[in-house]
């Protein structure tokens, strides 16, 4: 698998990198350690996860996993903070204290003694955001985090945070952001990338498959075994279930079909390869599912194919 610089850091990634938010819940140990070897044989590096994946329990099936394996200085870890869950559901706290705190539980969850990638998942408008890029500085100056970064800021948010780390007195740097980039949500080309381009931060994308969308699997429904068939992750992919969606599902249907690959593989292939992309996070329940969205790896879509899809998934 092909490796790319986070950005204009030092920091080096697989171009895919592997997601764990159903580890623990959707995806018992086994499964996992099953995602993790192919991943593994497949050349990938960046092993993404948080706090609330899995419901609390990603990062210890992580942790588990590598533990069997001993594979540890064969993966880059990206993990996050100031995001955790609560008994009314998710709870963003950036404090100092907190994200600290939940620095030393990932750590001792996963196993580890450092996080190659740490990111502060949320914007937090009730803490001083000077506070938590101490934090950051601190966690970075005692050695348990190598490189910091950003997760669904906003491109004004993007550029703050940013330029305030960099002046502060370390002169440390947001290396990344991780935002929602696929087909079906072309946000950060408003604005963010621009921003990302001028400060040398790279993206990662999570759900590049539009939720799952752009598989093709709910063109003609919802299957019964699929995520979409359960109560709160059908409320998430409403919006991409509309007739505008599903005349993008339909283009990369029939682009996938021309170049003799699946519409996971398009459209991975897509995001991609787009500007200031340094890797895309997939997701997968089993095994087979991730070798097929591994196989975009092979995957380099014609200029004219770029194009179409383009233009049939500008916002309008």
């Amino acid at each position: 698998m092909q490796q790319r610089r986070v950005g204009h850091s030092g920091l080096r990634v697989s171009r895919l990198a592997l997601g764990t938010m159903t580890w623990g819940t959707q995806v018992d140990r086994y499964t996992a350690g099953e995602l993790l070897d192919a991943f593994l044989e497949a050349g990938g590096t960046l092993v993404d996860t948080a706090p609330v994946h899995g419901d609390g329990a990603g990062e210890q099936v992580l942790g588990a996993v590598l533990a069997e394996r001993d594979v540890r200085d064969r993966i880059l870890i990206s993990a996050k903070c100031g995001l955790g869950n609560g008994d009314g559901g998710a709870v963003v706290d950036a404090s100092r204290g907190a994200i600290l705190a939940q620095l030393d539980r990932t750590l001792r969850g996963i196993g580890t003694d450092h996080l190659d990638l740490w990111q502060v998942h949320r914007w937090d408008d009730s803490v001083p955001l000077d506070e938590t890029l101490a934090a950051l500085e601190h966690a970075v100056d005692s050695g348990r985090v190598r490189y910091v970064g950003i997760s669904n800021f906003a491109p004004w948010q993007t550029a703050l945070a940013h330029e305030r780390l960099a002046g502060r007195p370390a002169a440390l740097r947001l290396v990344s952001t991780q935002v929602e980039y696929s087909l079906l949500h072309r946000t950060p080309e408003s604005g963010l990338i621009d921003a990302l381009q001028h400060l040398g931060m790279g993206l990662l994308a999570w759900s590049p498959l539009g939720r799952g969308v752009l598989t093709g699997k709910y063109r003609s429904g919802t299957p019964a075994d699929s995520r979409g068939a359960d109560d709160g992750w059908s409320r998430w992919l409403a919006e991409y279930l509309g007739p505008g969606p599903s005349a993008v599902v339909e283009a990369v249907t029939r682009a996938a079909e021309g170049l003799g690959h699946t519409p996971a593989q398009v459209a991975l292939a897509w995001v991609r390869d787009r500007p200031s992309v340094a890797a895309a996070v997939i997701g997968a329940r089993t095994t087979a599912q991730l070798t097929e969205l591994l196989g975009a790896e092979q995957v380099a879509l014609p200029p004219e194919i770029i194009l179409a899809l383009d233009d049939v998934s500008s916002p309008r």
